[in-house]
C-alpha cells in the first residue's frame, strides 16, 4: 500500500470518528432540550388557565404532542395510585357479598383456595403490595425487617379453611406463602400446595426421592437468592441440604412442599376457586391454575376477597373488598359452622417435626416453636423487637433485579 493511500484510509478514519462523535452530540444536545420542554411545559400545565401567560399558551399550543403525553402519563399515575388504594365495602353490602359467597360454596362440587400474604397479615407478618407492604417499602427505598417469624400462629382465616376442608366444602389450597401457617393450622399434606416452599422445611436432593425433613425453626436463616444451601447435612446419605424457598427470578422443581401437580390437578377439577388475600399478580402467570384451556364460560367461577384491586378482578363473578379474618368470619356464621381456635398443643409441625442431631444443635440462631409448656418461659426470655436478617423474609427475598450488560 502506498503512502498516499494510507494517508487517505486515515484521513477516512478520522472523519468518521469525527462524523460519529459530532452524531452523539447533536443526540445528547436534542435529549437536553426535549427535557427542557418536557420541564417547561410541565410547570405551565401546573398552572390554571388564567395564571397562563400569552407566551406560556402559546407554546402549549406549539407542543400539543408533549402536552398530550404529559396528560397520558398523569392518567397512567391516577390508575396506578388507584390500584394500590385499599377499599373496604360497607357492612351491608359486605354481609350482602358473604350471603353470596356461602351460598356459592355449598353449590359447588370441588372448591380450590388461593392463599397470599393477606391472610398472615393478622399474625403480625407484612403483605407485599399493600400500604405497608414488603414491595411498597423496598420501592419507597426503605429497609424491611421484622421480628422472629417463628412467632407467629395461625390466625382465623387458616383455622376456618382447615374447618372448610374437613367439612369436605373445600378440597384443595394452593398458597404462595412461605411462613408453614396452613400445615401449622392441621391442613393435610396432600390438600396444600405450596408454590414459593415453607421456612420450616429444608431438603435433601441427594435422596431419590428427594428426602423432606421438618424442623421447629426458620431453616433460611443462611439462605437468600440463588443461594439454598442451609449448612446442615441429611441424616441419612450425609448430602447437602437445601431449603425449600423460591424467591423472585427462580424457578421451583421441588415435588413437595410445591405440589404442582397437586395444584394443577385441583384446577382442573374446580367448579369454584376463592382467593383469599393475593393481589394474583404471581398467580396470573400460570395459566395452568385458571383452567385457560377451557372455553371461557366453562371455567371456575371465581371470587376474590382483597382490600386492594388485582387483575382478575373484571373476570371475578363476586369481589369482596374485606379483610380475610373479617369475611372469614361472617362467612363461618352464614354457614352454621362455629370458627376453631388455633390450639399449640395439637399443632402437627410438633409430630412431624425432625429433631437436631447433637453436633447440629449451634447451627441456627432461629428461635424455635416452643411446645405449650415451654412457651411462656421462651416468650419471656425473648428480645422484644428482634431484628430478622437473611433468610426468605430477609434480604434473600428481595425482588430479583436485572443487571445491565457492561459494554
Amino acid at each position: 500500500m502506498t503512502m498516499s493511500s494510507m494517508d487517505a484510509q486515515t484521513n477516512s478514519v478520522g472523519s468518521a470518528r469525527a462524523e460519529r462523535k459530532e452524531r452523539e452530540k447533536e443526540k445528547i444536545i436534542q435529549r437536553e432540550k426535549q427535557r427542557h420542554t418536557i420541564k417547561t411545559i410541565t410547570q405551565i400545565l401546573q398552572k390554571s388557565a388564567g395564571e397562563q401567560t400569552q407566551e406560556e399558551r402559546r407554546l402549549l399550543q406549539d407542543h400539543q404532542e408533549t402536552v398530550q403525553e404529559l396528560s397520558r402519563r398523569k392518567s397512567r399515575r391516577r390508575l396506578l395510585q388507584s390500584k394500590l388504594e385499599e377499599v373496604c365495602d360497607e357492612p351491608e353490602s359486605l354481609q350482602r357479598k358473604v350471603q353470596q359467597l356461602a351460598e356459592a360454596l355449598q353449590q359447588a362440587q370441588h372448591v380450590v383456595v388461593y392463599t397470599g400474604a393477606g391472610i398472615s397479615t393478622a399474625a403480625s407478618i407484612p403483605d407485599y403490595r399493600g400500604p405497608n407492604g414488603v414491595w411498597t417499602q423496598l420501592q419507597k427505598g426503605r429497609s424491611v425487617s421484622t421480628s422472629d417469624l417463628s412467632r407467629a400462629e395461625p390466625t382465623l382465616t387458616h383455622m376456618c379453611i382447615w374447618r372448610l376442608h374437613k367439612e369436605k366444602m373445600v378440597q384443595h389450597v394452593v398458597s404462595q406463602n412461605c411462613d408453614g401457617l396452613h400445615l401449622r393450622s392441621g391442613l393435610p399434606r396432600h390438600a396444600l400446595s405450596e408454590l414459593h416452599g415453607n421456612m420450616f422445611i429444608e431438603v435433601c436432593c441427594s435422596c431419590s426421592p428427594a428426602r423432606e425433613l421438618i424442623r421447629v425453626f426458620d431453616v433460611t436463616e443462611r439462605t437468600a437468592l440463588h443461594r439454598h444451601s442451609t449448612g446442615r447435612h441429611c441424616p441419612h446419605c450425609g448430602g447437602e441440604l437445601r431449603d425449600t424457598i423460591v424467591h423472585f427470578g427462580e424457578r421451583g422443581t421441588l415435588e413437595q412442599p410445591l405440589n404442582w401437580s397437586g395444584a394443577a390437578q385441583a384446577a382442573q377439577r374446580a367448579d369454584l376457586i376463592l382467593c383469599l388475600g393475593s393481589s394474583l399478580k404471581v398467580l396470573k402467570k400460570y395459566s395452568c391454575l385458571w383452567c385457560m384451556n377451557r372455553p371461557a364460560n366453562k371455567r371456575p367461577k371465581l371470587y376474590i376477597v382483597n382490600l386492594q384491586w388485582t387483575p382478575k378482578d373484571n373476570l371475578a363473578t363476586l369481589k369482596i373488598h374485606g379483610k380475610c379474618d373479617a369475611v372469614m368470619g361472617l362467612l363461618m356464621q352464614e354457614l352454621g359452622l362455629e370458627v376453631p381456635v388455633y390450639n399449640r398443643s395439637q399443632d402437627p409441625i410438633f409430630s412431624l417435626a425432625k429433631a437436631l442431631g447433637p453436633q447440629e444443635q449451634e447451627s441456627h440462631s432461629r428461635e424455635e416453636i416452643a411446645p405449650p409448656a415451654a412457651l411462656e418461659d421462651s416468650r419471656a426470655a425473648q428480645a422484644p423487637g428482634q431484628a430478622l436478617q437473611g433468610g426468605w423474609f430477609g434480604r434473600g427475598y428481595s425482588k430479583a433485579r436485572r443487571r445491565k450488560k457492561t459494554l
